[in-house]
Parts: structure tokens; C-alpha cells; sequence
């Protein structure tokens, strides 16, 4: 009842807050922030490689718990250029054509008169106490796998941060498909047999080990935010499918240290989170050339294509290098007070809305996982990736700080709708697919 009542004393203070409409000019700030020059650090260079001796020099550039990480002796962090990652020029002509038309509902998870592009491509005001919620929009409707996309194979693996053991190593596919507010791949703007009013799907399928194999889940994202998920899963050794409720989304996927609500940062709905701008910084986050990195060696694949190796404590760091980007902080905290978490902290992106660092704290207020996205440019990846002008989701780590813990991703991100049908996306294609 508390929050309920903070949020609408926020409505009412942005009916009075001065909102200046978003203009061309914005949406060019917004998608070329690195157009007039890249932010600085004194000291801090291409080629720089930040340690346990030096770290504090830099502190102001990296998250705190990043900045805790290389201090504890954890992982070193190599400096890279920071480069511009364009997206697709559809997306932002969809802004463009947008703009002025976009504004939020009365209520959490309500937008009104979004078409395709990015909502909100104005600047954030510390004076608008929606501009976290606006932020939150720009993530959810962003291109983050653009139209749709897969990620055929993806490696999990389980780590002692103390003992650097493998514990286990997961094989899937992931599928992405965006039904609504589609601006590349046709049909566009969205599917015509669409009744569900569905945004977006993800279909997930484990490949090996056995005992898990053709384990697979399901989520329906309705373009209605205040609508529930439909989230089904299909267990291998059962044979059957069953709907997930709404809590088990944030219990331990797999054995993992992830939660289903973590996928790509955030995967659940806004209107389960109430959301806090916290300000704009310039740090580093994980934005390199896959191709130039130094790759792992020990997973094959049979068209040759090397996934991003893993160093440091553990085994549980990205070995590749970060650049010094524009950055909203964002802050989000459950409206249901049985989540098991008290806030994330998000480090969005500001060129792509994507969510390379978040870090999330337990009920007490404790620093509890410290999770890493790296994106790889697609101009510098696979061939069928360039020019897709999607950011893409490349390697990931969930640290679990307090049980010296992880869970590392190797991906190999595709842009390609042929490996993405619609039926792969359907309750019956799971029954199908498990016999």
C-alpha cells in the first residue's frame, strides 16, 4: 500500500513537472552519442589494463562491483576503443516517425500511441519522476536481437569461483521472435494472425547433457504489460507440459544461478518493478570486436566459429575488453514484497538500451550477483550478423558473490529469421518436439 501510494504521488508531481517534448535533435543525441568525441578518463587509454594496483585510480569508471572484483585481485580489465554501435537505421527511422505520438499511461506498464523505434529518446531529467519508467520502456522496446534472432548453440556452464571445477555444462538453443512493433524483417509492423495480442516469445530448448535433454520453455510476452506472461515448461523425463506461475520465474533456472527474470538483464513485466533514474555516469562496459578477441579453444563447432574464452577467478570472467560508455544508471525494486530480491541496479547502455551490467541486491540490502552481458559489434562477427545493426549478446557470467559462485554463457548469436518460425514458438510444438 506504501509504494502504491508513492507512485501515485510521483503521477501527480509529473503532471506538474515541465516536459519538454522530444525533438529530432534528440533522437540523433540518442543513437550517436559518440558523434562529437567519446568520454574521457585521465589516464585511462586504449590498451590500459586496470589491476588490483592501479584500480583506484579509475574507480569513478567502473560500478562498484566491478570495481571490487578487479580490486580483490578477481579479474583485470582491459581497456578498449570506445566505438559506436549503430542500430538498425529502420529502428531509428521508426523513431523518428514516432516522434511526439509516445507518452506513458496513468498507470505502471501503460504507454500510449507506440508504433516501433525507441518511446522515449529524449534526454532523462532528474526532475521527471517517470524517467526511470521511460527508460525501462526504451529497454523493453528496444533492438536487442532486432525483429528476431537465435542463439544456436549456447554454452552454460557451472563454476566453483574457489576451485575453478566445472560442475556441469548445458547445451541450448534460444529462440527470439518479436510479433509486434517489428521494423526490419517483414512482415512489419507485426503479425497479422496475431490473436493474443503477443509482443514478444522466447523458446528455449536443451540439446545435452541426457539427463535434461529436450528439456524446453516457453514464454509469451503480451503487448499489454499489465497482462501476465504465459510462461510453459516441457521436462524431458516427464513428457509433459506444464505452466509455470508467475513466482517461478525468479526460483534458480536449471540449478543455475540465474533466474528465468534474468534473461538479457530483465526478463519479466514493468509493471512489476517500479523503476528509479538514478543519473548518468560515463563507465566501462563489455563492448568489443568478437572477432578480435583471443577465443576459447575447447568447444567445437562444425562451421569453425570460436566462442569468447573465460578467465579470472573461477573461470568466471569474460576474457574481453571494455570500453568507456555513456551510461543511465537504473534502478529497479519489486512491487510484490514476497520477491526475492530488495532492487537491481541496472547499467543501461545508452546508445543500444541494452543491459550489459546489472547488479543485484538481496533482502537485506546486500550485494547478492554481480551479472555481465558482453556485446559483441555485429559488424565484427559472423557474416550473416553484419549490418543487422543489432548489438549482439555474446558471453555472460552471473557471479553469486556470497556463495562464491557462477554461471558463465557462450554464445553464438544469429540474426537470421529462417532459424526462427513461428510454430517454434507454440505449446504444441513442444509436445512435438519432446516425443
Amino acid at each position: 500500500m506504501f509504494r502504491k501510494t508513492l507512485f501515485a504521488a510521483s503521477l501527480a508531481l509529473a503532471g506538474t513537472a515541465a516536459a519538454q517534448a522530444a525533438t529530432m535533435e534528440d533522437v540523433e543525441r540518442s543513437f550517436y552519442p559518440y558523434k562529437d568525441g567519446v568520454p574521457t578518463v585521465d589516464g585511462l587509454t586504449p590498451g590500459t589494463v586496470l589491476n588490483a594496483g592501479n584500480v583506484d585510480q579509475f574507480k569513478e569508471a567502473l560500478d562498484p562491483a566491478l570495481y571490487q572484483h578487479v580490486k580483490d585481485g578477481w579479474v583485470e580489465i582491459t581497456v578498449g576503443e570506445t566505438t559506436s554501435f549503430d542500430l538498425h537505421p529502420n529502428y531509428v527511422q521508426a523513431t523518428r516517425d514516432s516522434l511526439g505520438k509516445v507518452s506513458l499511461g496513468d498507470s505502471l506498464g501503460q504507454i500510449n500511441g507506440f508504433v516501433a523505434g525507441r518511446p522515449f529518446p529524449e534526454e532523462p531529467s532528474m526532475d521527471d519522476p517517470r524517467a526511470g519508467e521511460k527508460l525501462a520502456w526504451n529497454y523493453r522496446y528496444g533492438y536487442n536481437w532486432g525483429d528476431n534472432a537465435a542463439i544456436y548453440p549456447f554454452y552454460w556452464r557451472y563454476r566453483d569461483m574457489d576451485s575453478g571445477k566445472v560442475e556441469r555444462t548445458i547445451k541450448f538453443n534460444f529462440h527470439f521472435l518479436n510479433y509486434m512493433h517489428r521494423v526490419n524483417q517483414p512482415p512489419v509492423p507485426e503479425f497479422e494472425d496475431n490473436p493474443s495480442e503477443l509482443f514478444r516469445a522466447i523458446y528455449v530448448q536443451v540439446l545435452e547433457p541426457f539427463d535434461v535433454k529436450n528439456t524446453q520453455l516457453l514464454i509469451h510476452r503480451h503487448d499489454d504489460d499489465q497482462v501476465a506472461d504465459n510462461t510453459w515448461l516441457y521436462l524431458g523425463f516427464q513428457r509433459r507440459v506444464r505452466r509455470l506461475a508467475s513466482g517461478q520465474i525468479t526460483d534458480s533456472f536449471l540449478g543455475s544461478d540465474l533466474m528465468i527474470e534474468d534473461f538479457e538483464g530483465y526478463n519479466g513485466r514493468l509493471s512489476d518493478m517500479n523503476w528509479s533514474y538514478k543519473g548518468t555516469e560515463n563507465i566501462l562496459l563489455p563492448f568489443y570486436n568478437h572477432n578480435n578477441m583471443e577465443l576459447a579453444t575447447d568447444l567445437e563447432d562444425r562451421e569453425g566459429y570460436q566462442f569468447v574464452d573465460f578467465g579470472g577467478k573461477g573461470g568466471c570472467f569474460p576474457e574481453i575488453s571494455w570500453q568507456l560508455r555513456k551510461v543511465y544508471v537504473l534502478e529497479s525494486d519489486p512491487v510484490d514484497d514476497n520477491h526475492p530480491i530488495s532492487k537491481r541496479v541496472h547499467y543501461v547502455d545508452a546508445q543500444t538500451f541494452t543491459l550489459p551490467r546489472t547488479l543485484t541486491y538481496d533482502r537485506k540490502g546486500d550485494l547478492w550477483k554481480s551479472w555481465t552481458i558482453g556485446q559483441a559489434h555485429p559488424d565484427h562477427h559472423l557474416p550473416k550478423n553484419k549490418g543487422t545493426g543489432v548489438s549482439i549478446d555474446d558471453a555472460f557470467s552471473m557471479i553469486d558473490v556470497q556463495a562464491s559462485h557462477c554461471t558463465t554463457g557462450q554464445f553464438k548469436g544469429q540474426v537470421d529469421p529462417e532459424l526462427n518460425p513461428v510454430k517454434l514458438f507454440s505449446v504444441q510444438n513442444m509436445r512435438a518436439t519432446g516425443r
